[in-house]
């Protein structure tokens, strides 16, 4: 079912509006933050914040550390129980690793969804389980989240009511009946849990529920990780400042407002609601320090760890197994990740004062010009490495280069700028895990010619801002005068952030309009013959028949700097829809792939790959894309194919009835004759008239004679008359042939399409082929789950009820009487409502319009 044009201009209109209403609601955000904030950050100044942190007791510390550890084991228990749930085999160690990488990655980086889910796509993946399981149990960890984070704040409210509810400025009473109707909720979910059976809620919503046993556990394991997460920043403020319990509930709500505002890890909406909910039990420099050590200690150190678990990996590259294959090409997202962090941590560094102590030191030992130039070249490495973190995540060999370099000028500096030798190592750690990752980054492409998204420069933005009103909190006691531009002393602290960050700001604005002003390309062209002598030529060598549909030249080619390999795409609108994986050598395929997402995106469209394999789903999740299930693919295996049995017995029949009719079937090599294929466009032309339908496109091929005469043709005559053609996708491979066209006159005798397919599948056969494709079922095999994605059970409803949209099950069944194989297609395409705007201009792509998707 294809949505209303008129709908889709409202979504389309959503879409283009929809980053200023990201921006428009962050700037919201802020203000409100900066308004909470105000008073509290007015109750202590930047050294008292230093001073707080440098008190804080190592005893705390190393609690904190553990805590941490102990929420991580927990978080592990999340995926081993979601695999139980789901049914799928993968070991302890295999799901105790992966949910390590996804949960320091996307606690980090926030959007857990999308950072979190392509680490366990890739990595499960590897391991053997199926896309849609996989799907199914990140559904089921978030739900578990979901429930414990519940649980757990509503116990916590109802222990500790009479000390929260001053805070919220609402009756101790109203939390507490709150808290208990949330946790009698809970207990009913468990034991309709009792015997793990499908319920029925609300007399229309199914829901397959765990075992009582399994919904226990993965209870366990959310309170232990919530409770232990909630430990780590308890443990760092003062001893008996606020009950335990009492801080569970501010602790609950601010987790979930931070997931809520969807900004990254929370960050800003966390503390700020955990600044103003404690203010009266914990002084503000002792909370706001708690809260640094808190991030630090809880999201940067796990980060670190399991970049330092994928270096370790690569280093022992000779040992490893598929999975550990896959977790080390995970290297550029975490590096590119902890990247950006390095950058801000040294944009930090440069509106922030160096101690007295070091201060004191350079005065005796460094010449004041040097100090100046690596506190301003600090600053500005900082920027770059902010940029430079795009092109890790698209895994530049340029961006490793800048990376590198920049690091190892940072990491020197670190010592003249205000001997910061924390600072140093934590570069220096960037730095080797760049150097020993280095065979990840092989895309030979320019650095400024990558486009950047609104999202990226968006960030940049917010971050320079945040860096503003630091150093306005740092040094609020400084009169700002034009002098204090050309001031340069060892104590010039101030005037030194401020040329910094006004550096800083310029070369981001410069950099931004160079991005916004960069010249578009030259519009695109149809294939030209030569480029269609080049595809065959590739096709030739290659195993994938489909992809042979590239010659009918109404797609566009991309070939790859070598020529040896290309994508075929189409484009409506904003839409560049890449037909299959790429064609050619798997080596060159991830390139394409990148240079195909950087050209759309550069062109303001939106890419995507529709119909590619499960072996090739990493290559798009490696490039940032979500897989969404099509449908399953039908292939006829020919090696031991046979029309005798039982279930071959109507075709059988088809094949006598045909021969005693007089019926014959030819096979006529490329390049029929002009009369040839006359006759039989007399029988497409009748097709078409009686089914009342146009030619397709796109994935579909249509009659031309110059696309028919490349390509075998099946004929079946009836007394020298053509009745039924099929025309045929091969390669010189012979591993497969599948069907193209496939058309038949309306007077045609009884089973004629039996007839062709029982001898075509014998003649292929007869000459070796492998197998036979029949083509995709759309929305074939979708999971039928109570935790399957939506999009599944949306796929699932139309499969099962929208015959009057598309014969789905019909299709279905005709494959099915070859006893095929079956194997998923999916769509790989940004996220979020993208695909259903892809999926529309591949309907239209294909009917040549919008309209001849309704018409027909």
């Amino acid at each position: 079912m294809t949505p209303e044009p008129d709908q889709l201009e409202v979504v389309h209109r959503f879409q283009r509006w929809k980053p200023w209403l990201i921006a428009i609601a962050v700037v919201l955000i802020g203000g409100l933050l900066v308004h909470a904030l105000r008073e509290v950050f007015y109750q202590f100044s930047y050294r008292d914040l230093i001073a707080s942190i440098r008190a804080t007791d190592s005893r705390a510390l190393v609690f904190a550390v553990i805590a941490t550890f102990v929420s991580y084991v927990a978080l592990t228990g999340y995926d081993a129980s979601s695999l139980r749930y789901v049914g799928a085999p993968v070991r302890y160690r295999v799901a105790a690793e992966t949910a390590f990488i996804a949960y320091a990655l996307s606690n980090t980086v926030g959007l857990g969804v999308l950072t979190g889910g392509a680490v366990r796509l890739r990595l499960y993946g590897a391991a053997g389980v199926e896309a849609g399981a996989i799907s199914r149990a990140i559904a089921f960890n978030a739900a578990a989240f979901t429930l414990g984070i519940s649980v757990v704040g509503a116990a916590a409210l109802l222990w500790g009511a009479t000390s929260v509810a001053p805070a919220l400025k609402l009756p101790a009473l109203l939390l507490q009946l709150g808290a208990s109707a949330v946790l009698i909720s809970a207990a009913v979910l468990i034991i309709l849990c009792r015997d793990g059976r499908e319920r029925q809620l609300f007399g229309r919503i199914k829901l397959r529920l765990p075992s009582a046993s399994l919904a226990l556990q993965q209870l366990l394991f959310s309170a232990i990780d919530i409770a232990a997460t909630a430990a780590v920043l308890w443990f760092l403020l003062p001893s008996g400042a606020v009950d335990f319990t009492a801080f569970m509930g501010f602790f609950a709500i601010a987790i979930v407002l931070g997931v809520l505002s969807h900004v990254p890890g929370g960050l800003g909406v966390f503390e700020a609601i955990m600044l103003v909910a404690l203010r009266e039990r914990v002084p503000a420099e002792v909370l706001a320090a708690a809260l640094v050590l808190y991030r630090l200690i809880y999201y940067v150190l796990p980060l670190l760890l399991a970049l330092a678990l994928l270096v370790t990996h690569e280093v022992r590259r000779g040992t490893m197994t598929a999975v550990t294959q896959a977790a080390v090409s995970l290297a550029p997202l975490l590096l590119a990740a902890y990247t950006f962090i390095i950058g801000v941590m040294l944009l930090i560094s440069g509106v922030t004062p160096a101690t007295d102590e070091a201060t004191e030191l350079l005065a005796l030992n460094v010449p004041l010009t040097l100090v100046e130039a690596s506190h301003f070249i600090g600053s500005i490495a900082g920027l770059g490495l902010l940029f430079v973190a795009r092109g890790i995540l698209l895994r530049l060999d340029a961006a490793w280069w800048a990376a590198v370099l920049l690091g190892v000028a940072s990491m020197i500096f670190c010592l003249p700028k205000g001997i910061a030798v924390s600072e140093a190592l934590l570069i220096g750690f960037l730095v080797v895990a760049l150097a020993l990752s280095r065979r990840q980054f092989t895309r030979r492409a320019s650095l400024l010619a990558q486009p950047f998204t609104g999202g990226w420069l968006l960030s940049i933005a917010v971050i320079i801002i945040g860096l503003t009103g630091l150093l306005f909190f740092v040094y609020r006691d400084v009169d700002y005068t034009d002098e204090l531009w050309w001031q340069f002393t060892f104590n010039g602290h101030a005037p030194r952030s401020l040329r910094a960050l006004v550096a800083v700001a310029v070369l981001a604005s410069a950099l931004a309009l160079r991005q916004l002003f960069r010249p578009r390309r030259a519009p695109l062209a149809k294939p030209s013959a030569e480029d269609l002598e080049r595809a065959s030529a590739i096709l030739r060598r290659q195993p994938n028949s489909d992809a042979c549909v590239a010659l009918m030249g109404d797609k566009h080619l991309a070939f790859s700097d070598s020529g040896n390999a290309f994508i075929m795409f189409g484009r409506r609108g904003r839409s560049w829809v890449s037909l299959f994986d790429p064609i050619g050598p798997q080596s060159e395929w991830p390139e394409l792939v990148w240079r195909f997402l950087e050209e759309a995106r550069e062109q303001g469209g939106r890419a995507a790959f529709y119909q590619v394999r499960p072996q090739t789903l990493p290559v798009y999740l490696d490039a940032g894309l979500r897989v969404y299930k099509l449908g399953e693919y039908a292939s006829v295996p020919l090696e031991d194919f046979s029309l005798k049995g039982k279930a071959r017995q109507d075709l059988r029949s088809a094949l006598n009835r045909g021969e005693r009719d007089g019926m014959t079937l030819d096979v006529l090599p490329p390049g029929m004759p002009a009369e040839t294929v006359a006759e039989l466009r007399a029988v497409s032309d009748a097709w078409l008239a009686e089914q009342d339908t146009a030619e397709k496109g796109f994935s579909l091929g249509s009659f031309s004679a110059p696309y028919l005469q490349r390509m075998p043709v099946a004929v079946v005559r009836a007394h020298s008359r053509a009745v039924a053609f099929a025309s045929l996708l091969t390669t010189d491979l012979t591993t497969e042939a599948s069907i193209d066209l496939m058309r038949h006159v309306p007077d045609a005798p009884s089973g004629t399409m039996d007839f062709l397919f029982a001898k075509l599948l014998l003649h292929l056969q007869s000459h070796g082929y492998q197998r036979f494709g029949l083509g995709m079922a759309p929305l074939s095999g979708m999971a039928d789950h109570s935790m399957a994605p939506r999009w599944h059970r949306v796929g699932r409803l139309l499969f099962t009820h929208g015959e009057n949209f598309y014969n789905f099950q019909g299709l279905r069944a005709f494959k099915e009487k070859f006893s095929p194989q079956w194997e998923a297609r999916y769509l790989a395409a940004p996220g979020g409502i993208t695909p259903l705007f892809v999926l529309a201009d591949v309907a239209a792509l294909i009917s040549g319009g919008m309209r001849g998707v309704i018409a027909k």
